[in-house]
């Protein structure tokens, strides 16, 4: 069960000079669902916030359905700090709609998308998003 403490998140990218900037809005709202959020643009980057109930259910389901929730335990955790923890998802994927986590930018060629996940109860965010049984 989604924890109901509030919860903020954050997905930025760069955008290279010879991409769509729409294009990676695009994969970036793939990965947030269809959730209240805003959109700050530079010609560089692109940010999306969302503290919108259910900004994470997609994420949650991705995660679930592809049976990777052991390792995204495992990089929600790794990239903690504080109240927030960042990992990264590849563009690519999420242009067709999937949530693939990154080990490191090298995986994604045109770089990947930050998710920054920001709560007051960040283990049970994680609990929730990663429940794994097995670990």
């Amino acid at each position: 069960m989604r924890p109901e403490s509030p919860v903020r998140v954050r997905l930025e990218a760069t955008v290279a000079p010879s991409e769509d900037p729409r294009k990676v809005l695009a994969a970036i709202k793939n990965v947030l669902g269809d959730v209240d959020h805003t959109v700050e643009e530079t010609p560089r980057s692109i940010r999306v916030e969302s503290e919108a109930a259910g900004n994470l259910d997609r994420v949650h389901d991705q995660l679930r359905d592809r049976q990777i929730r052991g390792a995204a335990r495992r990089r929600l955790l790794a990239g903690r700090s504080g109240k927030s923890t960042t990992v990264m998802i590849s563009r690519q994927a999420a242009t067709v709609g999937v949530v693939a986590l990154c080990d490191s930018e090298g995986e994604s060629p045109l770089g990947p998308i930050y998710l920054t996940v920001e709560s007051e109860r960040l283990d049970d965010l994680i609990q929730w998003l990663a429940d794994y049984p097995g670990g």
